[in-house]
């Protein structure tokens, strides 16, 4: 899940949401995992926020998120 909250967005995971829907198609990973948006998930203050198996995320960035996703899901 990643937050689509006005903060976050704002500070990063527009670009963030663009890095992990292309990952998800390069690594064929459509049908083994639900992703979806939330808005706020009310952590603005550490955002911006995605959550991986329930673990909170913060301050996530487009250039932080392959090497997250590589540990978290392959």
């Amino acid at each position: 899940m990643i937050c689509l909250g006005s903060s976050c967005y704002s500070r990063g995971n527009q670009e963030t949401l663009a890095v992990i829907k292309s990952y998800i198609q390069q690594n064929n990973l459509k049908a083994n995992l639900t992703f979806k948006g939330k808005l706020c998930l009310g952590l603005c203050n550490e955002g911006p926020i995605v959550v991986i198996n329930g673990e909170i995320l913060k301050e996530v960035s487009p250039d932080t998120i392959i090497s997250i996703l590589e540990k978290k899901l392959l």
